[in-house]
């Protein structure tokens, strides 16, 4: 049985007569009437009385007509959700993000999105850089989003494009001396107690940090670390010491609080997005096109990396 046959039956039972139905359908009566006599054997039950009133769904007829109704229903139902999620209008984006992406620029790309495509459901799991490329690696994720290159096995079929670069600047509470201050050095800096984020949390900017201050880098050794930005600005709000992360940390205003510029200045590792390259997710290539719409300076980076990919078959548009 197929769809069509539903059509007629139901066509049948909306007309009550086989020539206007065969007429709302496009077809003549005479193939209309041995369709429905078909579908009747198919079934085993007389679905339509024949009277001279005009034609009536009988007991069964009903009862088949309510399911065929409901089936063609579906039917159109599976078509519109197909199309949909082939435009990326529905399914499931899982991201992994270290927390000061969400100062700059997730806000904005989280947002659009959301607004955008708001069936789309979104899995938003914070990560360290290593644990988010890892998870990318092995298709826990769709896009992870850390601070410098992904690094280790199967690294090499990632597509990753810089989203964001930053540099090192201090934070501390207004009592601290250094606040009022638009710059301090290096050397300032290493006598003060740290606060920074956990070498685990951002690997590649502990080791960087460790070249910065050479033979003063045990100073790191007895920092507070934290893993969010807000609680290293909280603790250094507290007078806890001198809190040092990304300067778009500069977007969080409190009154209690005051940044340093860093002298010299230290360029950090750039905020980056990663996926997989062989990936053909329509909801991945909406969320890339929401990035790019955020991110102006991204879209050329993100066709160029994916034309000089080996592992990069599927179009972003």
């Amino acid at each position: 049985m197929e769809a069509r046959h539903l059509r007629y039956a139901l066509a049948l039972a909306d007309h009550q007569h086989f020539g206007r139905a065969a007429a709302s359908l496009g077809i003549a009566q005479p193939p209309l009437s041995a369709q429905i006599a078909a579908v009747e054997r198919e079934v085993g039950e007389r679905l339509f009385d024949r009277t001279s009133r005009g034609v009536f769904p009988t007991a069964a007829g009903a009862a088949f007509l309510a399911r065929a109704r409901r089936a063609l229903d579906e039917m159109t139902a599976a078509r519109v959700e197909a199309g949909r999620a082939a435009r990326g209008e529905t399914g499931l984006l899982r991201m992994g993000f270290i927390g000061s992406a969400l100062l700059d620029p997730l806000p904005g790309v989280l947002g659009r999105f959301r607004k955008n495509r708001p069936d789309v459901r979104l899995d938003l799991r914070e990560m360290s850089s290593p644990q988010a490329a890892a998870a990318l690696v092995a298709g826990d994720l769709d896009v992870a989003v850390g601070r410098g290159n992904p690094r280790g096995a199967g690294a090499e079929n990632l597509v990753t494009v810089p989203i964001g670069a930053d540099h090192l600047v201090a934070v501390v509470g207004t009592a601290h001396p250094f606040a009022g201050h638009a710059e301090i050095r290096l050397e300032q800096l290493a006598a003060e107690h740290l606060i920074m984020s956990a070498p685990e949390q951002e690997p590649a900017v502990a080791a960087h940090l460790r070249t910065l201050f050479g033979p003063d880098a045990t100073v790191l050794d007895a920092a507070t670390t934290s893993r969010d930005v807000h609680t290293i600005i909280g603790l250094a709000a507290c007078g806890v010491g001198v809190g040092v992360g990304p300067a778009r940390m500069r977007l969080v205003t409190r009154k209690d609080i005051s940044f340093c510029d860093i002298a010299p200045r230290f360029r950090l590792p750039d905020l980056q997005m990663s996926f997989r390259a062989a990936e053909s997710s329509p909801v991945l290539a909406a969320f890339l096109d929401v990035v790019r719409a955020n991110c102006s300076e991204v879209g050329s980076r993100l066709d160029d990396v994916l034309a000089r990919h080996p592992a990069a078959t599927h179009e972003v548009s």
